[in-house]
């Protein structure tokens, strides 16, 4: 990952039993590299930042903790899917609903998004990425958002259609309608552009993906359309 900022060397080790607030754990073997991504995520964000070797050296939740964010950023510099799953796994299997997790210094050539996704990472940054995309894309990730491409989005969405369906079909929870507005989003589409599809006003467009959201129990456009590639 491309950064464009300097660092002080002689900053001293952070320690998780510092943390106040939201937190953030990058985790990774280039601590250099990662001290100054933490030094410039605490400045931007005001949420305080952990530099880790090991992803096991996060510690449990505690009572203290509920109601805080956390988020694991997980270097994965020449790492395919199977060796990043094979780490994520452990911690993935027992964090809790205000644990997330994505993954930085990702190749663009290896293909890992989709199984990913599927485990519960929520966002992807390449190597080529600059200090500015990570800032936008852990504040969404800690705003319970996801931070994928549209590009990646429709892969996860296409390629999972007919894989693993819901035990209920998703034409026995939705109207006609509202699997027609679905399907719309699954694409990408504005809420002007479902809109003007289906001849209603922007407002019922609204009206229907409140609907939609509260029937499938999601709470955004993404998530919505992995259910959709799931059920539909």
């Amino acid at each position: 990952m491309s950064l464009k900022s300097s660092q002080n060397n002689s900053e001293k080790q952070r320690s998780p039993e510092r943390s106040t607030g939201n937190a953030v754990y990058i985790v990774g073997p280039r601590r250099l590299q990662n001290e100054a991504i933490a030094k410039c995520l605490e400045r931007e964000t005001g949420d305080r930042c952990f530099v880790l070797g090991d992803i096991n050296s996060i510690p449990l939740d505690g009572q203290k903790d509920q109601g805080r964010q956390r988020l694991v950023l997980l270097d994965c510099q020449g790492k395919g899917q199977k060796n990043v799953l094979a780490e994520l796994r452990p911690y993935l299997s027992q964090k809790g609903s205000g644990n997330h997790v994505a993954l930085f210094n990702v190749s663009r050539d290896v293909g890992i998004e989709k199984g990913c996704v599927a485990e519960g990472v929520r966002g992807f940054f390449y190597e080529e990425d600059q200090l500015e995309n990570l800032l936008k894309g852990v504040r969404a990730v800690l705003d319970g958002d996801w931070w994928l491409s549209r590009e990646v989005m429709l892969k996860c969405i296409l390629e999972g259609t007919d894989e693993h369906k819901g035990s209920r079909r998703g034409s026995e929870v939705l109207t006609s309608r509202q699997i027609e507005v679905l399907a719309l989003i699954t694409v990408g589409a504005t809420n002007d552009e479902i809109a003007e599809r289906l001849c209603v006003s922007p407002h019922t467009v609204k009206t229907h993906l409140y609907n939609i959201f509260k029937k499938i129990n999601v709470t955004n456009r993404l998530q919505a359309a992995l259910w959709a590639a799931k059920n539909l």
